[in-house]
């Protein structure tokens, strides 16, 4: 009977582990992971099979646990490298401003560009005062060839006149001689001793004013650039003012040619008060302690009386300011005598005190020069030689002969 209890009670004992075995396993199971939830694939590499290495990523968080305060906020003492997200701007690049040739020993790198009124002017008289004979024939040959010159009848009479004594009186017959006696009476017809001085420099704290005016086709507005150039490669600092307003080409002309120099310039709407702009310019111009303001004026018809007493008018409210120190007139030395026309009238009106002749190179006649000074009593002060931008030279009458006589 005991051998039968204790068969009964290992019996039971065995089957007691058996059943703890089976549930205990189950049990852990259930704490990781969801009964449905499948078992990860195996990423030990079979037969057959490759295995594919993700990048890793970040760490598992549970989702009743809260993360960690980032310290890449405002508390961050990490300042040196900016968020990915954050685009820098491009650097920014200024342009580059042109450098002007300086305007010392222009007119003689110029010279070249008188090469064809050499021809019409200086080596025709040339030709004729080296013959043998100087009859009546000869010298009114010379007279003829100043005329066709431009340079006058007044001026031409003088100048044959002080030629033919000197010839006669002296017995001059080389070519060498001859050259330097016209050269001599050219450059005495040109006046010397004219002030061509350009009065660009300020007075204390205002600047000095510079109004340009001219006909329409004379190539001012292009001279009032080219002249802002110049005054920069003199050590000038300059401010343009596009008083033009009836052309909106003037102004985008204008401001283009300062751009390149690194004027600033002063413009108003289109169509707009043209002696507003100007007043705005040079009251621009002494609130920035510049030295020199250049006023563009609309390219007038001189026949016009509401015109030029719109030009007037300009004049008249820049000198609210203080003084003009400097009204240059230009003109096209194409035009010849009917230039002067137009200089009479605008000398009444703005108290022209310098001229810029342009277009003096190739078919123009370069005796206008004289014609001008002579009936106008200004001075030429500055010409141009060219279409290049630097092609403007302060007018000097001693290198301006020499280079209309050539070698």
């Amino acid at each position: 009977m005991l051998e039968v209890i204790v068969i009964v009670l290992v019996v039971l004992v065995v089957a007691a582990g058996l059943a703890a075995s089976l549930v205990i396993p189950r049990r852990r199971r259930s704490l990781g992971a969801p009964r449905d939830t499948a078992p990860p694939e195996s990423t030990t590499p079979g037969p057959g099979r490759s295995t594919t290495l993700a990048p890793p990523g970040p760490a598992t968080v549970p989702p009743d646990v809260e993360p960690p305060p980032s310290t890449a906020g405002a508390g961050s003492t990490d300042t040196d490298v900016p968020p990915a997200d954050e685009v820098l701007p491009p650097p920014v690049r200024r342009p580059e401003l042109d450098v002007p040739e300086p305007t010392a020993g222009r007119m003689q790198r110029l010279r070249a560009r008188l090469a064809r009124s050499q021809t019409s002017l200086g080596r025709g008289l040339l030709s004729v005062l080296s013959r043998d004979a100087l009859d009546e024939d000869a010298w009114e040959e010379v007279e003829e060839a100043l005329l066709l010159a431009d340079v006058g009848v007044g001026a031409t009479n003088d100048i044959v006149t002080a030629l033919r004594t000197r010839t006669q009186v002296l017995g001059t017959r080389s070519q060498g001689e001859l050259r330097a006696l016209l050269a001599e009476e050219l450059v005495r017809a040109l006046q010397p001793e004219l002030d061509r001085t350009l009065h660009t420099v300020p007075t204390g704290d205002v600047p000095a004013v510079v109004l340009v005016v001219g006909v329409n086709g004379t190539g001012k507005t292009t001279t009032c650039g080219k002249l802002a150039r110049v005054l920069v490669a003199d050590g000038r600092t300059v401010l343009l003012g596009a008083a033009d307003t009836f052309r909106a080409a003037a102004a985008d002309q204008l401001q283009t040619w300062g751009s390149r120099v690194g004027a600033e310039t002063v413009r108003g709407p289109e169509g707009g008060d043209p002696a507003s702009v100007a007043f705005d310019a040079v009251k621009q111009g002494r609130d920035q302690h510049v030295d020199t303001v250049l006023i563009d004026t609309a390219g007038r018809l001189h026949t016009k009386v509401g015109l030029m007493d719109e030009l007037g008018k300009v004049k008249r409210v820049i000198e609210k300011h203080g003084p003009i120190d400097e009204t240059l007139l230009v003109l096209d030395a194409t035009t010849g005598q009917n230039g002067l026309i137009q200089a009479r009238v605008f000398t009444e009106v703005a108290d022209v005190t310098g001229v810029v002749l342009t277009k003096l190179d190739g078919t123009a006649k370069g005796g206008i020069v004289i014609s001008v000074q002579r009936e106008l009593g200004v001075p030429v002060k500055l010409i141009g030689l060219g279409e290049g931008p630097d092609d403007l030279a302060p007018f000097d009458p001693e290198q301006f002969v020499d280079a209309l006589l050539g070698d």
